[in-house]
């Protein structure tokens, strides 16, 4: 079985339920690492995650063990840096075992070709976005941001984020905007014309849930989110559906 599943934001300080929220993730990993195969988180697992030379963020130890665990039994857990959780440079490969994606993945499997990536950066509009996503992904201003001491650089990461958040109305994702209106959709419906092996397309960053058909062969899901929704993906072989976590029904 392959599953997959995005957005946790962990460690948000809009998220009063944070640790109760990191408990229910753990949870769901442990129930289904007997059955998995492999594991994709499509991005933004962390609400900001910076690595120093010597320093990694504080917490997550419950879900930065559980992956350890994992893949120590042999399960393949691939990772995909999102908009929020750029800044890493070799921890979790090294002393988690994950596969980095740092760019959209094409990949067969069980003979489908599957296109997967966080979402970020693929048709949005927004200028303002694009520009902090350049900046994001810039080099020099990656450095500088390592060159502040490791507090004063998570604490301006971890506010940035919050107030991104609280910005949106309840601090939540707008709902689906629409066939003609999401950024996603669009892209895709570009991508496919010019990929027509690709069977499936899996996007995070939305947090919405969504799962529909562009063509008699092509399939797109937005996987939703781990804050509100607790929604995931599960391929196993011939079928591809997204199910929503609730504590005890997915135990083996």
């Amino acid at each position: 079985m392959i599953y997959f599943l995005s957005d946790a934001h962990l460690g948000s300080l809009a998220i009063p339920h944070r640790r109760t929220q990191e408990r229910r993730l753990v949870r769901f990993l442990d129930s289904i690492k007997e059955k998995a195969t492999a594991v994709y988180l499509l991005g933004d697992m962390f609400d900001f995650w910076d690595e120093y030379r010597y320093v990694v963020p504080k917490g997550y130890t419950r879900f930065l063990g559980k992956l350890s665990e994992m893949t120590d039994m042999g399960v393949e857990v691939h990772y995909f840096t999102g908009n929020h959780d750029i800044w890493t440079y070799g921890y979790l490969e090294e002393e988690c075992g994950v596969i980095l994606h740092r760019k959209p993945l094409t990949v067969e499997i069980y003979d489908k070709v599957f296109y997967l990536a966080h979402g970020d950066g693929l048709g949005d509009p927004d200028p303002k976005f694009k520009f902090l996503r350049g900046m994001f992904h810039n080099r020099l201003c990656q450095w500088a941001l390592n060159f502040l001491h490791p507090w004063w650089g998570m604490q301006l990461g971890l506010n940035w984020a919050k107030h991104s958040r609280m910005k949106r109305p309840d601090g939540k994702e707008l709902p689906y905007q629409g066939e003609d209106k999401e950024f996603l959709i669009s892209y895709t419906k570009q991508y496919m014309c010019e990929h027509p092996d690709i069977d499936f397309f899996m996007y995070g960053h939305r947090h919405i849930e969504l799962d529909m058909m562009l063509s008699k062969k092509v399939r797109m899901l937005i996987l939703g989110d781990w804050i509100q929704l607790f929604t995931y993906a599960v391929f196993d072989g011939e079928h591809l559906f997204i199910e929503n976590y609730v504590e005890g029904e997915s135990m083996p």
